[in-house]
């Protein structure tokens, strides 16, 4: 699949916001830093924890199982337990639409 995928409206993410959206099979996470939108996975790395529950802070967030943190602008873990990244998916705001690419 080469196609973006629509995930949300613009508005239904407000600056400094996060939520949960299903692309294709995988469970991804939409952030809007400062107009800008992120997509990682949703899925902690670590235990499958639910990152959409846990706290944004910055560019990182919590995940609310063991407190890893990952920078939602590159996936990176910036604190463990967990030691693998978040996928990183392909993202873009056109017209009103936030548009996911599937991996």
């Amino acid at each position: 699949m080469s196609d973006f995928i629509r995930v949300a409206s613009t508005g239904e993410i407000p600056e400094g916001r996060m939520k949960k959206v299903t692309v294709g099979n995988q469970q991804v996470l939409v952030v809007n830093l400062k107009g800008r939108y992120y997509a990682i996975g949703n899925v902690c790395t670590h235990l499958g924890g639910s990152l959409d529950r846990g706290i944004l802070d910055g560019t990182e967030v919590e995940c609310p199982l063991h407190h890893s943190h990952f920078d939602v602008t590159s996936g990176q873990v910036k604190r463990g337990p967990a030691t693998r990244a978040e996928p990183v998916y392909e993202i873009r705001a056109e017209n009103g639409s936030i548009l996911v690419k599937p991996k």
